[in-house]
């Protein structure tokens, strides 16, 4: 079983960030949220000059056995393949942002429902070819949610090895709306019918239909207890985020959280461990409707919203030049004194 060694963020620097910052040549509190970046960014790095390095997006994909009978999700479940071979290709809206913003981007094979064979860009990390169906059973075994978790956590570590400190996370799987809104209300006590949306794009009535489905779920596998919510509810990719996150701060990485699933293994990750938060920005708000008060439970802020539910960590990616200009004005906005101005 894979364990973390979380400790809370020391607060202590936190006076000297906000001098260094006010005695920028501007009006206090002038830069608004990206001083609150700034600050986050310099606690996790216990650094008055923090520094972005190698920064990564890990992209998991994995199917659910609830979307083979198209009764949750409004694409095909061979839709997840294709769209891995679409981020193999560069033609996916990640692949666009991650290039536009310099970022390293790696597709993982969580546990899709296709055999991709060795491919030179795909990391093999297949648990199974999808998930159960939890219609009718846990998702998965406790032993493959162990897995997930530890494959998870190695493959942040082989990042941090390589000298990366900040790292997103993105994930594609038809039907992981599901999942995460499974998870969701088994994590917070929301009711299912404020944890479903539209998914991909249905329309009302599926989504009440959604809703009801997933209601029974919660019903027939009630009660549940961590981990076996993850192992019951979850997806292969939505586990290794979560080991991820868990992984990254555990190693004091600046994690960067994209929309309503990376969320809910945010949610998951934050049971296992609360100070889990301290090393972790949102960066967007998703239109999805449980993602908002995923936010309120966790009580915390985005950096973006503009009406996203595409996942894939594109809300990271389109985040990542505000994170970057917050580190950049602190290392190199002049200051009052070696400017020449007046306070």
């Amino acid at each position: 079983m894979t364990s973390f060694n979380i400790t809370a963020a020391d607060l202590s620097i936190t006076e000297k960030l906000l001098l260094k910052i006010n005695n920028k040549t501007k009006p206090i509190g002038a830069l608004g949220d990206l001083e609150g970046l700034a600050i986050k960014i310099g606690i996790i790095q216990q650094s008055t000059s923090p520094q972005l390095n190698k920064p990564t997006i890990l992209v998991f994909a994995a199917d659910h056995g609830i979307a083979k009978d198209n009764e949750v999700n409004a694409y095909p479940q061979e839709v997840t393949a294709q769209m891995v071979y679409n981020f193999l290709n560069g033609g996916a809206a990640i692949n666009v942002f991650c290039k536009q913003n310099n970022l390293d981007l790696k597709i993982i094979d969580a546990g899709v429902n296709h055999n991709f064979g060795v491919l030179p860009n795909l990391i093999d990390a297949k648990i199974d070819y999808g998930t159960k169906n939890v219609l009718q059973s846990p998702a998965m075994t406790i032993d493959q949610y162990h897995q997930a978790i530890k494959k998870g956590a190695e493959l942040v570590t082989h990042e941090f090895n390589k000298g990366c400190n900040v790292v997103g996370f993105g994930e594609m799987g038809i039907g992981n709306t599901s999942a995460a809104a499974l998870l969701m209300a088994a994590l917070t006590n929301i009711y299912i019918e404020d944890c479903v949306g539209a998914g991909a794009g249905l329309n009302k009535d599926q989504i009440l239909r959604k809703s009801e489905l997933l209601g029974k779920v919660l019903d027939t596998h009630f009660p549940y207890t961590l981990p076996d919510i993850m192992a019951t509810f979850g997806g292969f990719e939505i586990a290794m985020i979560a080991g991820g996150i868990l992984k990254a701060a555990e190693l004091k990485m600046t994690v960067l959280i994209d929309g309503f699933i990376v969320t809910s293994a945010l949610l998951f990750a934050h049971a296992m461990n609360e100070n889990v938060l301290d090393y972790c920005i949102i960066c967007h708000q998703s239109e999805e409707q449980g993602h908002q008060k995923m936010i309120d439970y966790l009580e915390k802020k985005t950096i973006l919203n503009l009406g996203l539910r595409l996942g894939e960590g594109t809300g990271v990616a389109l985040a990542y030049p505000l994170i970057t200009a917050a580190v950049n004005f602190l290392n190199e906005m002049a200051s009052f004194e070696s400017a020449g101005v007046s306070k």
